[in-house]
């Protein structure tokens, strides 16, 4: 049953890009039961709309399938190496070479509060109900 599509979703040449970069199941395991292609969906869709993973819709893989992937690409360098390819392709693709040769850092300062200088600040008094034993009690 195909399920109707997200904004997010990747189109076909989007797919034919990066499928490619995917890595394949790990060796002496089983097959892989999921359609990489719908956790890849599912990425997007939660990085788009930001929403829990346990809020992923029922059309995606389970949610722990799908942050399972998205961990696991974070940390061995999938997302990098996706990354890196599609800018090298949007760049030459606008006439530029494949890398930057330069970059730039840009900074500016925030206003933090609207006073200037230091901000006073006045000393918390004590409570009597604050403590377990207060003065104002008195036993008889």
């Amino acid at each position: 049953m195909e399920r109707s599509s997200y904004p997010t979703d990747l189109t076909d040449a989007q797919w034919k890009l990066i499928k490619p970069l995917i890595p394949p199941a790990d060796p002496g395991g089983r097959e892989r039961s999921v359609d990489m292609r719908e956790v890849v969906n599912g990425i997007l869709y939660l990085s788009r709309n930001g929403c829990t993973w346990r809020s992923l819709p029922h059309e995606f893989p389970p949610w722990g399938t799908v942050w399972y992937y998205f961990r696991r690409f974070r940390n061995d360098g999938t997302w990098k190496t996706i990354h890196d390819a599609l800018r090298a392709k949007v760049r030459t693709k606008v006439g530029k070479k494949k890398s930057p040769s330069e970059a730039i850092i840009d900074s500016h300062t925030v206003k933090t509060t609207e006073k200037r200088g230091s901000v006073g600040t006045t000393r918390a008094r004590r409570s009597a109900a604050a403590s377990g034993t207060s003065s104002s009690i008195r036993s008889v």
